[in-house]
């Protein structure tokens, strides 16, 4: 069953929080951050991504820029940008988008939990990626920034977390500049606390939505520290790690779509009568076209618009992956027609978050920049957690969650 530990989180001041606060390390490159952050000495960028206050030319693999990381987090908590919170609370953090509220549980997931299963992934990691992060948490001796989680909605949870909200006023309360509203509650009633543990301790899994290195860097170095420990207890704060875990019925995966450069030395009109061998097809003209239901995509191509409906027989609806619309367009258009056969490197394919939206797929195209694009219908959370349950990975560039979550309304140090 799922571990859910309270902890002293390390805060900033409310006055602070908006311009403290930022956006994932991993969805912005160095430059981006430097932008992002200049003429803010608070942001949270300066210690998840440190390189912005080191040379510009500098790698940001470099070991400075880890030591970095660690100076400018002691100087945070010096300058009291960064306060401990007396006692070991469960925090709320609610995001707004569209005028649709989530509310997560904000504490500290166990490190034997993702070792063991208990926490599920759907997404192959990088050891790179692993590797740098780990290194980040390993100096820093901290999670800076939460990881993504969700799980099977609780209704004496969410009726808690109701009442909470509805009568306990924000410690936080803001809107980002992407229009994202942000709410952060702090739950330190110990009585309150010992009921949200005592729930979420008969979850029987929990699931990593978004941040998979993330997950796996903090869990790895707990677990490094474990064997390094010779009077190791089990109850050192390095066994636990910072994650907002949300109810499955909250989110929301928006589409993951594909743009690619060429048609592999076909025409238009040989491609569409290939696609018909697989695809009912109807024109749709000028105007946008969105799929509306599993196994129907949009295309456009020279101008036009798509509506591209695989035909039974051409999928497994059995197969947790087969059912997939990233595996149906890839198995039968990117690979079998386009010759495009790892996602993962090929340099002919490149990816569209949904957030983006489709007008962004046009524009690619119509640019001269991509031939053709293909729209996709989102992931529901039940084909998630259904491979996650069944220990398979998903495609590459599958799911998309937004809102993101922001850094550093509360960061857990692991000691």
């Amino acid at each position: 069953m799922a571990i859910l530990k309270a902890f002293k989180g390390l805060r900033p001041p409310t006055k602070i929080a908006k311009e403290l606060a930022s956006r994932p390390y991993d969805v912005l490159n160095s430059k981006e951050a430097r932008i992002e952050a200049e003429g803010n000495q608070y942001s949270l960028l300066h210690i998840i991504k440190p390189e912005i206050d080191l040379a510009i030319d500098i790698d940001e693999h470099d070991e400075s820029v880890y030591n970095k990381a660690k100076e400018n987090l002691e100087k945070y908590k010096k300058e009291n940008w960064l306060v401990q919170d007396e006692k070991e609370n469960l925090y709320i953090y609610a995001q707004t988008m569209n005028g649709k509220t989530q509310y997560g549980i904000v504490g500290c997931a166990g490190v034997e939990d993702y070792l063991n299963g208990i926490i599920k992934k759907h997404e192959l990691t990088r050891k790179d990626k692993e590797e740098d992060r780990m290194k980040h948490v390993r100096i820093t001796n901290a999670n800076m920034e939460p990881v993504f989680f969700t799980y099977p909605a609780v209704k004496e949870i969410d009726d808690i977390v109701a009442k909470i909200v509805n009568v306990q006023k924000a410690d936080y309360d803001f809107v980002s500049v992407d229009g994202i509203g942000h709410h952060f509650w702090v739950i330190n009633e110990d009585s309150t606390i010992k009921k949200i543990i005592e729930l979420f301790a008969k979850v029987p899994y929990t699931y990593v939505a978004d941040g998979h290195h993330r997950t796996a860097a903090a869990a790895l170095v707990g677990n490094e520290k474990k064997k390094n420990n010779p009077k190791h207890n089990g109850k050192e704060e390095y066994n636990y790690f910072l994650a907002v875990h949300f109810p499955d019925n909250q989110l929301t995966i928006i589409d993951y779509n594909r743009v690619v450069k060429d048609l592999n030395g076909l025409s238009t009109t040989q491609l569409i009568e290939k696609l018909k061998t697989v695809f009912d097809i109807e024109e749709k003209g000028k105007d946008i076209y969105k799929p509306n239901k599993l196994h129907n995509f949009g295309m456009y191509l020279e101008g036009k618009w798509y509506s591209l409906t695989a035909k039974t027989g051409t999928y497994n609806d059995n197969d947790p992956i087969g059912v997939l619309d990233v595996t149906i367009l890839s198995n039968l258009i990117l690979d079998n027609i386009l010759g495009i056969k790892d996602l993962r490197t090929d340099k002919r394919i490149d990816f569209v978050g949904g957030i983006r939206g489709l007008g962004e797929l046009k524009k690619r195209v119509d640019s001269g920049e991509m031939k053709a694009a293909f729209a996709l219908y989102p992931v529901s959370m039940k084909q998630l957690i259904d491979i996650a349950d069944t220990n398979n990975i998903m495609p590459p560039k599958t799911t998309w969650f937004e809102p993101k979550l922001r850094s550093g309304l509360v960061v857990h140090e692991l000691e």
